[in-house]
């Protein structure tokens, strides 16, 4: 059974970095599409970043580009975001979603993934 398991979150103040981990069980993360969402309370997900593992093209929302990095490691299954500049209004659960389907890169974030892990919570605070 496929699972994804984030990891990386915590508190950090204002500016600071943070690098989030996204864990497959199963796939390496070489033929797949891979979100990052982030949910903040009483607001509805959004879509923050994706990396499609095929050529490793990435795509970012306009509030996190420049900020935040997609990567991905096939040897560790792992697939990364990095943050960087950190602002208060990043705090949120983020998220990690995979699909083995052929998505459209500035679609990832409209896209049904079939996995999703469990969320990280990342607070921004001084």
């Amino acid at each position: 059974q496929v699972q994804l398991v984030e990891s990386g979150g915590g508190l950090v103040q204002p500016g600071g970095s943070l690098r989030l981990s996204c864990a497959a069980s199963v796939f390496s993360f070489d033929h797949e599409i891979v979100g990052w969402f982030r949910q903040a309370p009483g607001k509805e997900r959004e879509g923050v970043a994706c990396i499609d593992s095929s050529d490793d093209s990435t795509y970012y929302a306009d509030s996190v580009k420049g900020r935040f990095i997609a990567s991905r490691d096939n040897l560790k299954n792992t697939v990364y975001l990095q943050m960087n500049g950190l602002k208060p209004e990043d705090t949120a659960v983020y998220y990690c979603a995979a699909d083995f389907a052929s998505v459209v890169i500035t679609a990832c974030f409209d896209h049904e993934y079939d996995y999703w892990g469990q969320g990280t919570q990342v607070t921004v605070s001084s």
